[in-house]
């Protein structure tokens, strides 16, 4: 029997003592057999990550800014979401693919350079980006901001005429706004004009915390 045949076959025998005495099991077997199976699950979504049999992996990340949820594909880190985000894998399963599987494994160098980033150990981030999610003029927006350097900041004006449209700073706006990838595409480093610190998608306290951990905060205007 090949491996992915042994993991199935574990999941099933796991399962299988969920109620390994009937009614009268008690609350620690029941807790140790849902243990047990959501372990072999684990191993079996690793083991199709690994294979090639997902398109999408996922995990979730511990921040400073609170939990996120990261997925990449073959091409590199395609999503980090914040915890209040909703329907983050079912968005993807609709533009991506349905083959989405939990393998932390996978997102390694991804988390720990979130992690270098936050105790201030990494100034800019290494892994590759899938640009899937991002289209048209939106891409050219967030390309122009993922230039911008760390302690850095620009406009929304500035964004958007590195983009091509000196006059689309709305529209610049709307594509910082949607960025898939923040964090990593920094697009907590376009101001509005006069040094105010606009918005966020993960919240202005968000946004705050990011520019000060980069020392850029004494660019935003009180």
């Amino acid at each position: 029997m090949n491996r992915r045949g042994s993991d199935d076959s574990d999941i099933g025998r796991a399962l299988r003592r969920g109620d390994p005495a009937g009614a009268g099991a008690s609350a620690a077997a029941r807790r140790q057999a849902g243990e047990d199976a959501a372990a072999v699950a684990a191993r079996l979504s690793e083991r199709l990550a690994a294979e090639g049999l997902a398109d999408v992996s996922y995990a979730r990340v511990d921040s400073p800014l609170g939990p996120l949820t990261v997925a990449g594909t073959r091409r590199g880190l395609v999503r980090v979401a914040f915890a209040e985000e909703t329907l983050v894998l079912e968005r993807i399963a609709e533009r991506l693919s349905p083959r989405i599987v939990e393998a932390p494994a996978r997102l390694d160098p991804v988390r720990r350079e979130l992690d270098e980033y936050f105790a201030g150990a990494r100034r800019d981030f290494a892994t590759p980006l899938d640009w899937s999610l991002i289209e048209g003029f939106s891409r050219r927006v967030l390309r122009a901001t993922a230039a911008i350097p760390y302690g850095g900041v620009r406009s929304y004006g500035e964004v958007a005429g590195a983009a091509g449209s000196p006059r689309g700073s709305r529209a610049a706006g709307n594509a910082l706004g949607s960025n898939p990838i923040p964090i990593v595409i920094p697009c907590h480093r376009v101001l509005r004009s006069g040094g105010v610190l606009g918005g966020y998608a993960g919240g202005p306290e968000r946004k705050r915390r990011l520019l000060e951990l980069e020392g850029a905060l004494q660019a935003v205007r009180a």
